[in-house]
């Protein structure tokens, strides 16, 4: 496992980005062998995405040979809600980008039938040849995607029940209301993630500096679903200083120390 701590949010935001022009670029892709992306929503990634389309305004990247996988969606929300995942994606990155609208994978949670649904998903990031570089945000109770706390560590995309506290979470995007919140999701499983060759998860602000503790120093647990990343063998966690209130110092000092030819600032 890599821990890149930057100072603060918008130098994670470039970490992460570059990190994703990097990868791409690397593989070459083409359109008989494209890259494949997996990719989170809600605030962590915001700065991150914004990143990536300046990099691509600038010249530096193409999405032209990339396949993308978003993680999740709510269940019964309109497409068109201006807090469905789908219009996420394209408000914040695909609108902004030269991916081809066929290459572009959001779960649907408007299906007739959602565990078929989810059944496909599998199937096609499996036709796609796998997950090159899956990125993840990191709730405050450790989830990755809508893993929640007692999600098996080898659950494959599925329907998924949201705890209370992660509606309360969410709600800051539902007017406050957590009511307004869908009750179900669809999901990635942590072992879909985990199938990834690379997994590359954001983690900002004090709220996360348990979770992040959890799956830097802890046990591999089902009750921190992201603990289960230990057991990756290509992992980097890019975190800012607030994220890391919770490690013990000798932690901290030695990821600053390996990592000081790779940060940012």
């Amino acid at each position: 496992m890599r821990l890149i701590i930057e100072k603060n949010y918008e130098l994670l935001s470039k970490w992460a980005a570059n990190r994703v022009v990097e990868k791409i670029n690397a593989a070459n892709p083409s359109k008989e062998k494209p890259f494949v992306l997996g990719l989170p929503t809600g605030s962590s990634p915001e700065g991150m995405y914004r990143e990536i389309v300046k990099a691509y305004k600038d010249g530096r990247v193409s999405f032209e040979n990339v396949i993308t996988f978003n993680m999740d969606e709510y269940v019964g929300l309109p497409i068109e809600h201006s807090q469905s995942y789908h219009s996420f994606m394209a408000r914040n990155l695909f609108d902004h980008i030269n991916c081809p609208k066929e290459n572009i994978h959001i779960l649907n949670g408007n299906a007739k039938d959602l565990v078929a649904e989810c059944k496909h998903y599998e199937e096609m990031i499996v036709g796609a040849g796998g997950i090159d570089l899956f990125i993840g945000g990191i709730g405050p109770d450790g989830h990755i995607a809508f893993n929640e706390p007692g999600s098996s560590l080898l659950s494959r995309t599925r329907v998924k029940s949201l705890t209370s506290d992660t509606r309360l979470a969410n709600s800051r995007f539902f007017d406050n209301d957590p009511e307004k919140v869908p009750e179900h999701a669809l999901t990635v499983g942590v072992g879909t993630v985990m199938d990834a060759r690379e997994v590359m998860i954001l983690a900002n602000g004090h709220h996360k500096a348990r979770a992040l503790q959890a799956v830097v120093e802890g046990c591999v647990t089902q009750m921190w679903t992201i603990s289960a990343l230990q057991m990756h063998e290509h992992v980097i966690i890019v975190c800012d200083e607030a994220a890391t209130d919770e490690l013990k110092v000798g932690t901290y000092r030695y990821f600053k120390d390996i990592e000081k030819n790779n940060i940012l600032g």
